[in-house]
């Protein structure tokens, strides 16, 4: 795990936040598993449906994915291939992650924001509720977590852009351990 030691305190505190919404979202992965095991009980031993209950499921889901996306890249944790990557030293990984940030996240996080707004702009205008009778009035609110993302993504890959030079300038350990080093990760 990345250590916010050596960044600029504004980027420390970013990178302090992003790890706390991170271990927060986590928690409406517990809610969102007790919630769609009671949907589950109720629908099979009782005949009973929710329609909210089953649209906050979706919406914590939407949640998680959409806002822990930042605290994944800090954590390092997106999909690569990593062929070439993994034989690399630590300043080559970290020239390979500030290229990718430049030019490929960072681009990418714009063109959503760009496309986006004027979808999420007509929904807000509208108050756009669920399409199902009794459902959760606040798609709307679903809609937001897209430029949401991105943003969350733009401000967390600079403050992983700033650390990745760091590295290559040689002023960042890359494998300095954080206070919590001994925590136990899955």
């Amino acid at each position: 795990m990345p250590n916010s030691r050596g960044l600029p305190r504004p980027l420390a505190a970013i990178d302090h936040c992003c790890e706390c919404l991170g271990k927060s979202l986590a928690w409406l992965i517990l809610a969102m598993m007790a919630i769609q095991f009671l949907i589950v009980v109720l629908r099979y031993a009782f005949s009973v449906n929710s329609i909210p209950m089953q649209e906050s499921v979706m919406y914590m889901h939407a949640a998680v994915f959409m806002l822990a996306a930042a605290y994944t890249l800090r954590h390092d944790g997106h999909v690569r291939v990593d062929i070439f990557y993994r034989g690399m030293s630590s300043r080559g990984k970290a020239l390979v992650d500030l290229l990718g940030t430049l030019f490929l996240l960072l681009p990418v996080m714009i063109f959503v924001i760009a496309t986006s707004l004027g979808y999420v702009g007509k929904s807000w205008r509208i108050l756009e509720g669920s399409p199902d009778a009794g459902g959760i009035p606040g798609i709307f609110l679903l809609k937001t977590l897209i430029p949401l993302f991105a943003l969350f993504m733009i401000v967390q890959g600079l403050v992983e852009a700033w650390r990745k030079g760091l590295i290559i300038a040689g002023k960042l350990d890359p494998d300095a351990q954080p206070d919590h080093a001994n925590e136990e990760h899955l």
